[in-house]
Formats: structure tokens, sequence, C-alpha cells
């Protein structure tokens, strides 16, 4: 088991609590993984949904990271790195494990007849097109490209926080990200001049 030391306990309490509960939690105190699995469970489900597009996989996703999260707390060491960066490379390794398990839920044909309840039917009607059109083109995207992009746009982090969560270089990442971007413009780019 992972013994947790004072020094580690006063370093890290401040800045990451999420750590000092996964610290405890490799010892064996299940009532702080608890806790630990209520503070990122949310913020987890509305990356994973960004990622995979899909809330029933996201959700799954999210599952069996909690799950590994459990398992694999011991493995945890704060001298390594943050409790966060360590969390979102389970998460998105789950994420795309499960990506490549999926089958298409819906149709491009389903999705565009998504009924809008808002009051002018022809400007509701434009807005679900283009959300649709843009939604399409992102989940045409490769896995990974997508999660780097969701990560980048989405949540903000470094190319450094990317390449840790998706366990790559950072030259990679930017490579993901260029070739996502200008897969995405192809896609759109006659999307620009019926808005103009």
């Amino acid at each position: 088991m992972h013994a947790m030391n004072p020094a580690a306990h006063d370093r890290h309490s401040a800045s990451e609590p999420e750590a000092i509960l996964l610290l405890r939690a490799a010892d064996g105190d299940a009532r702080a993984f608890r806790e630990l699995a209520r503070m990122v469970a949310r913020p987890s489900l509305a990356l994973a949904i960004r990622v995979l597009g899909d809330h029933a996989g996201a959700e799954d996703a999210v599952q069996d990271a909690l799950s590994k999260l459990w398992r694999e707390a011991h493995r945890f060491d704060p001298e390594r790195g943050s409790f966060g960066g360590w969390w979102r490379r389970i998460l998105m390794n789950s994420a795309l494990d499960g990506r490549r398990r999926m089958r298409p839920a819906t149709s491009l044909e389903e999705v565009t007849e998504v009924r809008n309840p808002a009051p002018d039917p022809g400007e509701a009607a434009e807005q679900a097109d283009l959300v649709a059109r843009v939604r399409a083109a992102a989940a045409a995207l490769p896995a990974r490209q997508r999660a780097a992009l969701s990560l980048f746009h989405g949540d903000g982090l470094t190319m450094a926080e990317i390449a840790a969560a998706l366990e790559t270089s950072e030259k990679a990442v930017e490579g993901l990200l260029l070739r996502g971007r200008a897969a995405l413009k192809q896609t759109l780019i006659g999307l620009r001049d019926e808005l103009t």
C-alpha cells in the first residue's frame, strides 16, 4: 500500500485536495475515494461528452476511468505530477477505448431533424442545421484529433497537459490540432459562404 507521508500531505493539501483524497484511497479509505469521485465526476463527464459526442458512451468512459482510478490509486505519485494530469490521462484512455468500441448511434439525417421549440421556426431550423453540421464534422474526426481539440479549446489545457493526457509528445499534439482544424475547415468550407 501507498503510505502518505506528512510532508507530501502538507505540500499538496492546499493546491490539490484530490491528490490527498487519492493517497488516502490508496491506503484503503473508501470514503475518501467516494468524495474524490464526487469531485471529479461532473467535469469528467462533460469532457467525455465533448470527446465522444455521446452521453451514454461518456458515462461508460467515466465509470470505467473511476474503476481504474480505484484499482490503480497506489500507482499515483505526487512527486511525478499532478493528480489532474494523471486523472485526465486515465479518463482520455477510457474515452478513446470506448470510442473505438462505439457504433454510430444516429445517422446524420436523424441529427438534422432534431426539433427546437424556439419561437421562430425558420431561425430554429437554421440554427439546428448549423449545430448538426458542426457536430457531424467534429464527430467525423479521428478520436485523438477530437480529444486534442476538445482539451485545447474546450478545457483550455496547455500543449504539455494535453500531451500528458493523451500520452504523447507536445509535437504530436500540435500535429493533432493542426490536422483536426484543417479537416474541420475543409468539411465546413461551404458553411461560411452560406452564412455570409
